[in-house]
């Protein structure tokens, strides 16, 4: 059985999701940013726990926006039950997180490949930055001025990874992602000869371990190294403020070529499941 978790419970839930760090950046980050009251922001977070009484044993969440993530390790198909069970008449948009947890939770979900955009796994990396070797690179946070360059880079990165709807919607997104990008200082632009030539970014941080996300190149641009410098550059300013441990996914095998150059070593297959449009579970197709 699961319930939803309360106010008071943060600690240990905190307590459990580090013991599976690897793959609960963005359950804690959000915890960590957000609480748990928070319904206004899309990332505040609904938290469910099991058991209903005594040491937690999984976790699973729901974003204010519809995505889905969980921590389950030892679930069985009477938890992912469950979980569907508590999403009943809730919109959902997509999940994340451990790649046979996140299958075993989409077949209690109901929902079909056909109904996705992306359904992929990526390998899982993770970096001690006491070994990361940082570049002679120029970064920068981007400003007002950068946010044309930034939509259309989103608008890019998301057709690259698989991640665009329709075209009005996807310019949505990618404008909305832009003005984020430079309003939470979390993105950083590498520059070569006054020019922007890659981004990178931090998706979700806690305690002192960071998730890299959003790291992109332009077509023209791409085969040069900008991005794996851009990333370097990146996590070693986040060194110099105390983050110990990166992690990240590879969308596909030229990222994952760079990431293990720079030191990166696979920990394990995060899943990223991303609808065709939103949906109501338990609701008819």
């Amino acid at each position: 059985m699961i319930r939803q978790a309360r106010p008071g419970e943060e600690a240990e839930i905190e307590a459990f999701l580090a013991g599976h760090a690897d793959s609960s950046v963005f359950l804690r980050g959000n915890l960590a940013e957000h609480g748990m009251d928070e319904r206004d922001h899309p990332h505040g977070t609904a938290f469910f726990r099991s058991p209903v009484t005594g040491p937690v044993k999984a976790m699973f969440g729901r974003t204010n926006n519809g995505f889905l993530m969980c921590q389950a390790p030892a679930a069985g198909l009477d938890l992912w039950q469950d979980f569907a069970l508590a999403l009943q008449g809730q919109e959902v948009c997509g999940m994340t997180g451990d790649d046979g947890q996140v299958l075993a939770a989409l077949a209690a979900l109901g929902l079909p490949e056909a109904a996705f955009n992306v359904n992929h796994a990526e390998p899982l990396y993770r970096l001690d930055l006491a070994a990361l070797q940082a570049p002679d690179a120029e970064l920068r946070r981007p400003v007002a001025d950068d946010v044309d360059l930034l939509a259309l880079w989103f608008a890019q990165y998301m057709r690259d990874t698989g991640q665009a709807g329709d075209q009005a919607d996807s310019l949505r997104v990618a404008i909305t992602r832009a003005v984020e990008a430079i309003s939470r200082g979390k993105t950083r632009l590498l520059i070569e000869d006054g020019v922007s030539v890659a981004m990178t970014g931090i998706n979700a941080e806690v305690g002192d371990m960071v998730q890299v996300g959003g790291v992109f190149t332009p077509p023209d641009r791409r085969g040069r190294g900008h991005a794996g410098r851009a990333v370097a550059a990146h996590l070693a300013e986040a060194r110099d403020r105390g983050i110990k441990t990166a992690i990240l996914f590879a969308n596909n095998a030229v990222a994952a070529r760079v990431y293990e150059a720079m030191g990166f070593e696979r920990v394990g297959a995060y899943r990223v499941a991303i609808l065709k449009a939103p949906r109501v579970i338990g609701a008819a197709a």
